[in-house]
């Protein structure tokens, strides 16, 4: 089963995080959320934060997990909300189980495919060697020889644990991510597609979702309403959180 943090009664929302995340990432506004009547199901998707490390690794068996963790807690009617990767979940999970969601918002991802470009990251990830005990701070210095954005850093950096006493290791299935990095751009099928209310947030600063996508979007989510969230990047939830937070409570309500 999938690790999760719960906040709130109420209507049932789900929320997925982006490749690498965390549903720590999501805990403000998780709880923000939850003081508006909503119970808030923040997840840790297979091979991230504290949720089970899986060889298998493919959005198909990502929206079964969804799909069984909502069996489990009884969730109907949900409202599912997913950034990037995650939100590739979310739109599979919409468009393979319509009667599991009542409302659909997309994170600056579209539905196309996505040729990998994560490659810097990894490299960042794989050069720290965890045999050799690094501190936090030792980390730190060898990620940030790849990675000069600090939020970046800051970001992959809350995947840091004391495994043990002495020990650090990232939460993360950096061994299967290394083989499956393909798997991150794969396209929505063509004939998948929800007729139900959906919302695609893209960041201002963010090239994930070009006009030129519109058309793609529309063909998948016929009901799409596409919003730009200004002064924000790809991480647009954690870049302009108070705009974020404004769209999707007046998509919702």
């Amino acid at each position: 089963m999938l690790h999760s943090r719960i906040e709130g009664e109420g209507t049932p929302m789900v929320i997925i995080h982006g490749f690498l995340g965390m549903s720590d990432n999501w805990k403000t506004l998780g709880s923000q959320f939850a003081t508006e009547g909503f119970q808030v199901h923040a997840l840790d998707l297979r091979n991230h934060g504290k949720s089970f490390h899986s060889e298998d690794f493919s959005y198909e068996v990502m929206v079964e997990d969804v799909k069984q963790y909502c069996e489990y807690h009884q969730l109907n009617n949900i409202i599912i909300i997913g950034h990037s990767m995650g939100g590739k979940v979310a739109m599979l999970s919409a468009t393979t189980y319509p009667e599991l969601v009542s409302k659909l918002i997309v994170a600056d991802i579209g539905p196309k495919y996505y040729a990998p470009h994560h490659q810097t990251i990894l490299a960042a990830l794989n050069a720290v060697d965890f045999s050799k005990k690094p501190s936090r701070a030792e980390v730190e210095e060898i990620v940030s020889g790849y990675i000069n954005d600090f939020g970046t850093r800051q970001f992959l950096l809350k995947n840091l644990y004391w495994e043990s006493p002495e020990q650090l290791a990232f939460r993360f299935n950096l061994k299967v991510f290394n083989e499956k990095i393909e798997t991150i751009g794969t396209v929505l099928p063509f004939n998948n597609t929800f007729l139900k209310d959906t919302l695609f947030l893209r960041g201002d600063k963010s090239d994930y979702i070009l006009d030129s996508d519109f058309e793609t979007i529309y063909h998948h989510f016929p009901s799409a309403i596409i919003k730009t969230v200004n002064n924000a990047g790809h991480w647009l939830h954690a870049e302009n959180p108070k705009d974020f937070y404004t769209y999707v409570m007046d998509f919702i309500k």
